[in-house]
């Protein structure tokens, strides 16, 4: 008989505000690989949750039989790599534009080096096959060039091969990663493929991930569990999975809202030049490690811009000059909306033109309010609501949700969404005061294959519109809109 690594049946979650809309059935047996799919707000992280015994359930608890493994504790056989903790451990103290800001890192903050080497003591005795193993990993995910590097100004591609090298190293007996390619450009994630894959086939490891998009199962998954409205589906071979997923529409956005975006109300620029930024001989360096050097970069007015590079080629760095954000842009050639960098214009003047979310505002709105104020704060490019909306101000909020499908989520605590439901409420955000200029970093982070194409038509019904500007990074060329019609792409300095 085959063994069951983790078992779970007939679970009734207990939690009556919060629950599974049926029992749960689930089985991980061992030598299987599971993805576990499904749309933004499913069910996914509850069924991790009851997995690993987070989420209590009234009829059973899960049963686990990990050998050959001879750690008892269910937690240290088995580790979860969730979305916010691709971020390390510093959400409390962090603020948006810290990674900029080297100079307010205490200087006894850890390096990437040290953090890897505490996790590798931490877990076992050190042997020269425990070693090898280190080493193949860190070479894997090209780590070795970020050994001196405080985590704070690691870019989210470089987080993410962090954390993960820092969870290997625990050398768990079952794998559970949320997105794990989330943030990473195509060779890293074809490393990132590789190394799994490597991994399971010469140990004991069990896989299961997390994905929005069933697109992104990799090759060496055997099986698939779908989650949707809060329904557990039976487990069917990859082979099955694929041979009967359904399509996506052509269309997501309806041609009503599609009008609806067009036609909203034209607005004058009121920075009277047609060059929306203008960088010469523009360069960014921490300490010894050369970020951007000698760049030229000028976007005119009603131009789209597809930002490209590896991670840690400099992709956000360089937005951050754009949204002053950063404080060596005052000492750089750097023109915003026809105002020169430092010379009497302040930040919140910039900002005024710019609709926003990246990673990095993810990861610092820690705000649980309401999904509305959320969106609210857009308006005044704050990180949480300091100021009352005006009259008026909410009805564009929800118009702006109803647009990304989230307006059943107003009231709902932002914190309590999935990271996909988290996402769509922060695009609205950037998009509520009508911006001059659209900067979206990885806007697409964590959506599924229904919401991103939402997001993409939005994006071109918006940019539509005479004087919008838009710079998008995104290391997916199909999460790219039609509408680009421009490309600038980053080498990374090692």
């Amino acid at each position: 008989m085959q063994q069951k690594i983790i078992s779970i049946s007939n679970g009734v979650t207990r939690m009556p505000e919060w629950r599974m809309a049926r029992s749960v059935d689930f089985e991980l047996l061992d030598g299987e690989h599971i993805a576990i799919v499904g749309p933004n707000g499913g069910g996914k992280s509850m069924l991790i949750d009851i997995i690993i015994g987070r989420h209590p359930l009234l009829r059973c608890d899960p049963e686990y039989d990990f050998r050959p493994s001879t750690k008892e504790l269910v937690a240290d056989n088995i580790k979860y790599v969730t979305f916010r903790d691709s971020y390390g451990d510093y959400d409390s103290t962090y603020y948006l534009q810290q990674r900029w800001n080297q100079q307010e890192i205490d200087e006894s903050t850890p390096r990437v080096g040290e953090l890897l080497e505490r996790a590798y003591d931490a877990n076992g005795t050190d042997t020269l096959q425990r070693r090898a193993r280190q080493q193949h990993i860190y070479k894997l995910f090209q780590l070795e060039h970020l050994m001196d590097k405080s985590v704070i100004l690691l870019s989210s591609g470089e987080l993410r091969k962090f954390q993960l090298a820092k969870t290997l190293l625990a050398e768990p007996r079952v794998l559970i990663i949320d997105n794990p390619f989330i943030g990473l450009d195509s060779e890293t994630r074809n490393q990132l493929t590789k190394l799994l894959s490597t991994i399971v086939s010469e140990g004991s490891l069990q896989i299961i991930i997390v994905l929005s998009r069933g697109s992104d199962i990799p090759h060496f998954i055997t099986h698939v569990v779908e989650v949707d409205g809060m329904t557990v589906a039976a487990k069917k071979t990859l082979e099955d999975f694929e041979a009967n997923r359904p399509s996506l529409p052509k269309r997501i956005l309806s041609d009503e809202k599609e009008a609806a975006i067009v036609s909203l109300p034209y607005r004058d620029n009121d920075y009277n030049t047609d060059v929306v930024v203008d960088m010469k001989a523009v360069s960014i360096q921490y300490s010894q490690r050369v970020i951007l050097n000698n760049l030229h970069w000028t976007v005119s007015n009603g131009e789209r811009w597809a930002l490209e590079g590896q991670n840690g080629a400099g992709k956000s760095t360089l937005l951050s000059l754009v949204c002053a954000d950063n404080p060596q842009g005052y000492a750089c050639d750097i023109s915003l909306f026809g105002h020169a960098r430092g010379s009497g214009e302040s930040i919140w003047d910039i900002k005024r033109h710019i609709g926003y979310v990246s990673p990095e505002m993810h990861r610092a709105y820690r705000k649980n309010l309401p999904a509305i104020q959320i969106v609210a704060s857009g308006l005044n490019d704050s990180v949480g609501l300091y100021v009352k909306p005006k009259s008026g101000d909410y009805d564009i909020c929800c118009w702006w949700m109803d647009i990304f499908g989230i307006e059943e989520l107003c009231e709902r605590p932002f914190l309590k969404l999935s990271s996909g439901e988290q996402r769509l409420v922060l695009l609205a955000r950037a998009f509520v005061k009508d911006p001059e200029l659209l900067i979206l970093d990885e806007p697409l982070h964590g959506l599924d294959d229904r919401n991103g194409g939402l997001v993409k038509e939005i994006i071109n019904a918006f940019c539509r519109r005479k004087n919008k500007t838009m710079i998008m990074v995104t290391h997916y060329e199909e999460e790219l809109p039609s509408c680009i019609d421009h490309r600038k792409r980053l080498t990374r300095h090692i």
